[in-house]
């Protein structure tokens, strides 16, 4: 029983470690290191819980909501002696045409503060509705949609209005 439960495991971790990745460097703004730290964090923390997650409707947006706990933790602990950086490492798919919007877009979600990150990863990227991303962030749905409005209207002013200048022809 305990093999077929751990290998039950290794196939969903198998199955949702890129999108879980993917999600992490969006709400970390890039950071390739801490998006891997995240995930990493989020599954062992799956693992330990994975006999419970047959009462689970929908294992992956279980995954998706403890990443982002992790990361809104990680973001309240962060120590003192840190210092973030505006230098990106190299990015897989470097070699993509549209690689200058991708750095704008993660550099103007690092100019967010980190629960703004994570409404707008949660509300756009996930599509997540305001009541979800709300019961994730353990906000209320108000808090939520007026955070939304406000990290939004942040990112318009870091970006600007003219993003045609980045986007493939």
């Amino acid at each position: 029983m305990r093999q077929a439960r751990a290998d039950e495991y290794a196939e969903f971790a198998a199955a949702r470690a890129g999108h879980l990745y993917r999600s992490a460097c969006l709400l970390t703004a890039g950071d390739t290191h801490l998006a891997e730290d995240l995930v990493q964090e989020t599954l062992g923390r799956l693992y330990v819980r994975w006999h419970r997650m047959a009462r689970v409707d929908n294992p992956a947006g279980y995954a998706q909501t403890v990443l982002t706990r992790t990361f809104l933790a990680h973001q309240r602990r962060r120590s003192s002696t840190e210092r973030a950086t505006d230098v990106f490492p190299d990015l897989p798919g470097a070699g993509d045409g549209d690689t200058p919007l991708r750095l704008t877009l993660l550099q103007a979600l690092a100019g967010l503060p980190a629960k703004d990150r994570a409404v707008i990863v949660l509300r756009y990227w996930e599509d997540r509705s305001v009541e979800e991303t709300a019961d994730v962030m353990n906000a209320s749905s108000a808090a939520v949609r007026t955070r939304s409005s406000r990290a939004l209207g942040r990112l318009r002013e870091l970006l600007g209005n003219d993003l045609g200048e980045y986007a493939r022809p």
